[in-house]
């Protein structure tokens, strides 16, 4: 396949040469060989393909009639809410998370991180489900899922026993929640997490809402941790709102923890919440990646599996408004996130796979502040969308 008349990120124009599933080499524009399949770009900016680096496929009504959403006050009374709810949705997890999947596919998504419930009320069918919509769609984008207590680990009783299953069935990371505010045990939540990791070769992504000093303390804890058990780069933590509400000394302390081990932090950026600062974090060395979230599900009504649009909401929230800065929200969804979710890495040069989202635009910046229409979205070197319309190929391969 050749690629022809693209705009590169860094804005001269090139034809893009693909072959078995890699960026074969990146030839001045009229320049390249012949080849089986030629798509003139015609000036179109061509970049590496989107990460979301935290779904929740399990617990989206994409697709489903809309539930009015409960409120709760807490994280528990949200929990028990959704336990409630999540067995009144109308479609099954399959169709669900297979129609959010093409959906996030169009739009240029190509790797995926899901936390999955495990409690005692749905046991491993949660991730029964969305193992069979991930081996469904292997071809077109990866996902890596998560074993996520949503109900706790100390406090639910067998949870740990029921992520040692699910991580046994095919969970890749092990999750976990507020070890302060939900277990009330930190000790005791962080030591069952990170000796499933230890003992499954597993890495790990908690959900921390836990805010102040805290959260903070608990984040040290982790990265302290993490360099014990030797998992520089394998941990994550997923929203960590201490880190937006702290004094300047001790984020400064627990910035440079996390540095030290190599803990990335992930951010959706709600509306509601004192978010991570981004840029006072990757001063410091910090891995910082995006996710989506909650996309129409108990938790929230709103999402829409656009990286782009999450790219956006983020350089607003933090006023990211400079080409430079926006450059920078653009990270966070590719090459920050492929850090911290792990290779392969998508980038358009030669050798790296070739995951590729074609769009309107005349720079890596605009893209991010006009969230143009995906021309094309190619996946390991096959066309796997085409204006926002999935391949027939990927059609066929859902399970909803």
């Amino acid at each position: 396949m050749i690629l022809a008349n693209a705009r590169l990120p860094a804005g001269d124009f090139a034809d893009v040469e693909v072959a078995g599933g890699l960026i074969a080499a990146l030839h001045p524009p009229r320049a390249a060989p012949k080849a089986g399949e030629r798509i003139d770009l015609e000036g179109a900016l061509l970049l590496p393909a989107l990460v979301d680096g935290h779904i929740h496929l399990d617990k989206t009504h994409w697709s489903a009639p809309r539930l009015p959403h409960v409120e709760g006050r807490s994280v528990r009374e949200r929990i028990a809410a959704e336990r409630v709810q999540r067995h009144r949705v109308a479609l099954p997890i399959e169709a669900r998370a297979s129609a959010l999947i093409r959906t996030l596919i169009a739009n240029g998504t190509t790797k995926a991180r899901s936390h999955v419930d495990i409690d005692n009320d749905v046991g491993l069918a949660n991730l029964e489900a969305v193992l069979r919509v991930r081996d469904a769609y292997r071809d077109w984008i990866d996902i890596q899922l998560v074993a996520f207590p949503q109900s706790g680990v100390t406090t639910e009783k067998g949870a740990p026993e029921l992520m040692a299953s699910a991580l046994r069935a095919g969970a890749d990371l092990v999750g976990g929640l507020d070890p302060a505010g939900f277990d009330n045990d930190v000790k005791g939540q962080l030591d069952i997490v990170f000796g499933l990791a230890e003992a499954f070769g597993k890495g790990i992504d908690i959900h921390l809402h836990d805010g102040g000093e805290t959260g903070a303390a608990e984040l040290r804890d982790i990265a302290e941790r993490t360099i014990a058990a030797g998992m520089q780069g394998r941990v994550a933590v997923s929203h960590a709102f201490a880190l937006g509400g702290i004094p300047p000394a001790v984020f400064d302390k627990t910035a440079d923890a996390l540095a030290r081990a190599e803990v990335a932090i992930m951010t959706s950026c709600p509306p509601s919440a004192p978010v991570p600062p981004v840029r006072a974090l990757r001063e410091r060395g910090v891995t910082v990646f995006a996710g989506s979230d909650n996309i129409r599900d108990c938790w929230s009504p709103f999402g829409n599996g656009d990286m782009l649009d999450r790219a956006a909401i983020i350089a607003a929230r933090h006023e990211m408004f400079a080409d430079r800065e926006l450059e920078g929200a653009f990270a966070l969804i590719t090459s920050e996130a492929d850090k911290a979710l792990g290779r392969p890495r998508r980038e358009v040069r030669p050798g790296a796979v070739a995951d590729l989202v074609a769009v309107e635009a005349a720079s890596v910046a605009d893209a991010v502040i006009e969230r143009p229409p995906r021309k094309f979205v190619v996946r390991a070197g096959r066309i796997a969308a085409e204006r926002g319309v999935p391949s027939v190929g990927l059609k066929a391969s859902g399970l909803g």
